[in-house]
């Protein structure tokens, strides 16, 4: 009975439908790529390829020759960006799935295999393809990218001029705020051009220096060995050399965004007063006028959000929300919303997925900036750190900035904060009520002592 109990099911069972017949799946590898189509569309229906230029183009005369239209493409590293570009211009539909969501059966891993594993399953409509902007937005998040990492690469030197000042025992550190500044640059240059006497270079102090000129000038009493001279010149020359890097950089980018903006009319509103001040590794073109004319609003209102921010959300997340249907979806792509984990009807876990995602990282830096303003977000965030402690503050936080972002974009909603004093009446008339409930229910009746300071403990 049993064994005719399971014959009918198996015989009941139908097969997946095919959603996207013409599909293909790429194992991306660092010398070659194994590539796999139906097997009705070709004789030799798995092929290989090597990563070169030629053959890569040889691989999409083939797909095109075999009928493919769609190709799903996995890989780790950097290995795919040729491949994904080449059969994106060539008028293929490329998606770049996450090689968590196609494993494989265990103990059956090869390349081929893995290649006709993602045929499969992007022929039956089970992948997604990751975020990936439209082309003129990838160019300006690859000239972004490029320049953080300048900006990384000249920090390091600072750290390596502070060592070969402390060496020397010369204290300029603990005078100056940031040795980069104009006091301290004007002393490090005349330092390695070989003046060494305290009164002389206590003499380039800038007068908005809040240390006096005695004070500079008995931090800068030094051994100035000269092996540690020769350090500090050339962890100088290092810093300017990757700095102006930054300054090449940045024209590109400026011409980016002239180009993103070539058909695009400045708003007739005017463009409102700066509410962030400007940082010192920020380019220094017109960036808000650019960011306002290209998106017809000026998101560096958004407490938290300077205009470098914006920018750089804009190149990691693109110009255009309709990608994710509501906020949720976005705020999830980011992982700042809750990551369910639920079995048997019960929840076993609601952390957040951890994530190398730049825009959430960016949107966590902008959280703990404005959780030292007097904002309804600002409020929000140290309340909420008083709670449930700062690591979780910072990603709820986080979290209604990147709804604020969605929907400032999406919808074209503005800002206006209605301030921290706003947002603490709000909380105490909502533990008033929520008290209030509770009193009915147990049959009492809750009534205010007029006598009594205001306020919720």
């Amino acid at each position: 009975m049993a064994a005719t109990t399971k014959r009918k099911v198996r015989s009941a069972q139908k097969p997946l439908p095919s959603i996207h017949a013409r599909a293909a799946g790429i194992d991306v590898g660092s010398t070659f790529h194994v590539v796999a189509v139906p097997p009705e569309r070709a004789d030799q229906p798995v092929r290989t390829f090597r990563s070169f230029t030629g053959e890569l183009h040889q691989l999409a005369d083939w797909l095109k020759e075999v009928g493919v239209t769609t190709v799903a493409m996995e890989s780790t590293g950097v290995y795919w960006i040729p491949v994904f570009e080449i059969l994106e211009a060539r008028g293929f539909e490329a998606l770049l799935v996450n090689a968590r969501d196609v494993k494989n059966v265990p103990g059956r891993k090869t390349d081929v295999v893995d290649a006709q594993w993602l045929q499969q399953l992007h022929q039956y409509g089970l992948l997604r393809g990751s975020f990936r902007p439209r082309d003129e937005i990838v160019r300006l998040r690859a000239f972004l990218r490029h320049r953080e990492r300048l900006v990384d690469y000249g920090a390091s030197h600072i750290q390596h001029m502070q060592k070969a000042l402390m060496q020397m025992n010369v204290q300029l550190h603990h005078v100056v705020s940031d040795i980069t500044g104009l006091t301290g640059m004007r002393i490090i240059r005349a330092i390695v051009e070989g003046i060494h006497d305290p009164d002389v270079l206590a003499e380039h102090r800038d007068v908005r220096c809040k240390a006096s000129q005695d004070t500079i000038r008995q931090a800068l009493t030094g051994n100035y060995r000269s092996e540690h001279v020769f350090a500090l010149r050339q962890s100088l020359e290092l810093y300017e050399f990757h700095h102006a890097k930054v300054a090449e950089c940045d024209v590109e980018i400026e011409a980016v965004l002239r180009a993103l903006n070539a058909d695009r009319e400045t708003p007739e509103a005017p463009l409102p007063e700066v509410r962030h001040s400007q940082g010192s590794n920020e380019p220094r073109f017109e960036l808000r006028e650019a960011l306002y004319t290209f998106l017809g609003a000026d998101l560096s209102q958004i407490h938290g959000f300077g205009p470098y921010t914006v920018l750089r959300l804009l190149a990691e997340c693109g110009d255009d929300m309709r990608k994710w249907p509501t906020a949720k979806h976005f705020t999830s792509w980011l992982s700042l919303a809750p990551g369910n984990k639920i079995s048997g009807g019960r929840l076993l876990s609601s952390k957040t997925r951890r994530s190398s995602n730049r825009a959430a990282a960016l949107l966590r830096i902008a959280a703990v900036n404005i959780g030292r303003t007097q904002t309804s977000l600002g409020a929000f965030y140290r309340r909420l750190a008083s709670r449930t402690g700062k690591a979780k503050a910072v990603t709820a936080t986080a979290r209604k900035l990147a709804v604020l972002f969605y929907n400032a974009l999406r919808y074209g909603m503005s800002y206006a904060d209605a301030g921290a004093d706003y947002y603490e009446e709000r909380y105490r008339q909502r533990v008033v009520h929520n008290l209030q409930r509770r009193a009915r229910q147990m049959g009492f009746t809750l009534v205010q002592d007029t006598g009594a300071t205001a306020g919720v403990s």
